[in-house]
């Protein structure tokens, strides 16, 4: 698993030691990282914090992907592992 998943889960769990977040909103955070995104063009995503979110504008040969932020003119190029599926 990427190091920015596993940061993510780790935060998710101190959350929930710390008593911010409920049992069910944290097991729904681990379950939507642990799974390996399959990105393709034309795919809604957003960043794992979620402060950006965009759609996938094409797949680069080494397996990074071009996505194009929501109200941006330019691409910017990321790691799969580093976005995630927006449910449609």
């Amino acid at each position: 698993m990427p190091a920015i998943r596993k940061r993510e889960i780790s935060s998710a769990v101190a959350h929930y030691i710390a008593g911010v977040l409920d049992r069910d909103a944290m097991v729904q955070i681990i379950e939507s990282l642990w799974q390996v995104a399959q990105l393709t063009a034309g795919d809604r995503v957003c960043t794992l914090k979620g402060t950006l979110h965009g759609v996938i504008t094409r797949v680069l040969d080494d397996g990074r992907v071009a996505w194009r932020p929501d109200g941006a003119a330019g691409e910017l190029i990321a790691l799969p592992e580093s976005l995630e599926s927006e449910p449609r």
